[in-house]
């Protein structure tokens, strides 16, 4: 081994070399002779010494060099060996160079030299720049792919490492497939079927409708718990969950094949809380989608999401409750709220029809009977019902109908709004009379939408009901009045008119309770000729009517007709003509599209073989089974017919799949 000369030694001899030169000057004083060769004996030295650092030097910049070298290959061992995958690529991608775990783990047995990056990994690099670090999945491996930037010779690489996180993600799917969720089943108007049936069938229904549950359930690992006759409550894994969702919730279809005393069918409503962040959150998200499934009538599955509402099932009509219990209930309550509240609004949807008017014209009547002071807020320019309206006018003073502006003005926080025959906030006549109410009762029997009102003090929905005027007319038997007055006939007349609208003169969604109302309504005198003098039309709208009827083209059983005709009340006349083509032999269902402005409004009507509320929710609409309808803006006739025939084959499709 060399031995080095010494840095601190070399100075120290040059120094004493110095101090020595200059005590012999000092001593013998400044001789030419001795001067000069002590200046020579100084360059010389000074010269070797010279020579001596450089060679030092040179030793030592190949020593450094040499450690250096050596220190940069095993740096470079050091990271080809680590147990991480490290790659090095250029901005645009390509690999220059990468370490063998990065081969043996990204890219087993493909020569990646000079490949692109994305080629391996599926992710590119500009997302991986942008973002910072990429979460990727590569050969059932999940990584999270970090990189900085190193610059060489004005070329700057990225240095991407990856960090294997699959254990981590292993567990955090294991956590949410574990995560539980409440689902509460209930059985619609249990009450009303077993009320009929003898001990020995409420026995064999209590068996058969318990093993249906257990039988739910043995797929999963969750529990069931019976709260009442009729109610379940069940906590499911999420993994679970997501079976019975992609199985369309068959037990739905099982239930219906459960029959009581041979010939009433049971049916399930089930609330799903699934995406809660715990189970009191699940338990409260399951009942509100429970309160959606027998709003919609029952028999039916829904489940809630980020946008809104999932529907499963609802192919049963709902069915007619006859205990009364509830209507005495809702009007004792009503009456108490209308006694303390100051002037009472009453508002139907925009467009009123028969149906909204009526209900609005005999809640009024009623209200007067009370000595409250009432007015309806309509708008004459978007009305169907102004014939109606006039009659209803011709029997009272001015100011009962009053426009949604002059409503606005007059409204006071004591004051009070009814709503009947909507309960969307989206369709109500006035969305601003609504926001500036400060009480709201909602009267309504059309199956439940989405974007409801939520802050009724009273929210009397039934959708098994025929209308809204059946609705008010059963209330107005429970209201208590002063004296021995009775509803005027007009009024009855309106109820009357509103009823036969919605079941097309007692065809469509009639039960008991319908001809009950409507028998009440003759005793206080509707003339049912005058009634009939309201569906009256022109000749002209008469005859648009039919070039509506035969334009239609049958699709599946149903009759889709484009109403591409100049007419000024097309929107009275395109349900009619709905209702035409329902007469003809195998049409189980009928569309009538037609335009408004820049909007393509579809009417739809059914004989109950197939949902026309499903179809129409599809496009954005609702309504009812055998009646609904949807709005489509911006939408030509042509564009709103192909979505329509879409919906129908999407409808056919589901059922499908679901028998």
């Amino acid at each position: 081994m060399k031995k080095k000369f010494p840095g601190a030694a070399l100075l120290i001899l040059c120094a004493f070399i110095a101090s020595q030169l200059f005590v012999s000057l000092s001593l013998f004083g400044y001789n030419k002779v001795y001067g000069t060769i002590g200046i020579v004996s100084a360059a010389i030295l000074a010269i070797v010494l010279i020579l001596i650092y450089v060679i030092f030097s040179k030793n030592s910049i190949r020593y450094f060099t040499k450690m250096n070298n050596h220190l940069e290959n095993s740096a470079a061992e050091y990271i080809n060996t680590l147990p991480a995958p490290i790659v090095v690529i250029e901005k645009s991608g390509r690999i220059v160079w990468f370490n063998s775990t990065f081969s043996e783990k990204i890219c087993p047995d493909m020569d990646i030299y000079d490949t692109d990056f994305g080629d391996c990994t599926n992710v590119d690099v500009k997302d991986l720049i942008k973002d910072g670090s990429v979460v990727c999945r590569i050969n059932d491996s999940v990584y999270n792919i970090m990189y900085e930037e190193f610059p060489k010779d004005d070329v700057t690489f990225l240095i991407a490492y990856f960090r294997d996180e699959t254990s981590y993600y292993k567990l955090k799917k294991e956590a949410e497939e574990a995560h539980p969720n409440v689902v509460i089943m209930t059985i619609d108007t249990y009450d009303e079927i077993m009320q009929n049936a003898k001990e020995s069938e409420k026995a064999i229904a209590a068996v058969e409708i318990e093993q249906l549950i257990e039988k739910f359930m043995s797929s999963t690992n969750g529990f069931v718990k019976k709260i009442s006759p009729n109610t379940f409550y069940a906590v499911i894994e999420h993994r679970h969950l997501e079976d019975k969702i992609r199985g369309k919730f068959k037990i739905l279809d099982m239930a219906r094949e459960i029959k009581i005393a041979g010939k009433y069918s049971l049916t399930l409503s089930i609330g799903v809380g699934k995406g809660a962040s715990s189970l009191a959150e699940s338990e409260k998200i399951a009942r509100q989608c429970l309160e959606m499934a027998l709003g919609r009538g029952g028999d039916q599955a829904v489940l809630k999401t980020e946008n809104g509402f999932r529907f499963f099932g609802g192919v049963s009509k709902g069915v007619e409750k006859m205990s009364r219990t509830k209507t005495r209930i809702i009007a004792n309550a009503m009456q108490d709220i209308i006694l303390n509240s100051g002037k009472v609004f009453i508002m139907g949807h925009r467009f009123g029809d028969l149906d909204s008017v009526g209900a609005a014209c005999g809640l009024a009547g009623a209200l007067k009977l009370m000595g409250k002071d009432a007015h309806i807020v309509v708008d004459r320019s978007k009305n169907l019902a102004v014939n109606l309206i006039e009659a209803v006018e011709a029997h009272t003073e001015q100011g009962l109908f009053i426009t949604p502006s002059a409503a606005l003005q007059s409204m006071t926080d004591n004051d009070l709004l009814i709503i009947v025959d909507i309960h969307n906030k989206d369709f109500i006549e006035s969305r601003e009379l609504y926001d500036m109410s400060r009480q709201v009762i909602v009267i309504d029997h059309h199956r439940k939408t989405v974007n409801y009102i939520d802050n009724a003090v009273i929210f009397y929905h039934e959708p098994y009901a025929s209308s809204a005027s059946e609705m008010v007319t059963e209330l107005i038997q429970y209201f208590r009045f002063t004296g021995d007055e009775k509803l005027p006939s007009y009024c009855a007349e309106a109820l009357l008119a509103g009823i036969m609208l919605d079941t097309k003169s007692f065809i469509m969604r009639t039960g008991a309770r319908t001809f009950e109302a409507a028998a009440f309504l003759k005793k206080l005198g509707a003339d049912t000729v005058a009634v009939k003098l309201l569906f009256s039309s022109s000749f002209d709208s008469y005859r648009s009517k039919t070039e509506i009827v035969s334009s239609a083209r049958i699709h599946n059983r149903c009759a889709v007709a484009t109403a591409d005709i100049k007419c000024s009340d097309i929107r009275i006349v395109a349900p009619q003509a709905a209702d035409e083509l329902l007469n003809i032999t195998d049409v189980d269902a009928s569309f009538v599209i037609y335009k408004t402005n820049n909007v393509a409004n579809i009417s739809a009507r059914s004989l109950g073989a197939i949902n026309v509320q499903v179809i129409m929710e599809k496009l954005g609409g609702g309504g009812h089974q055998t009646m609904a309808a949807a709005q489509l803006k911006d939408t030509s006739l042509n564009k709103a017919a192909e979505l329509l025939l879409k919906a129908i084959d999407s409808r056919e499709e589901e059922l499908e799949n679901q028998s």
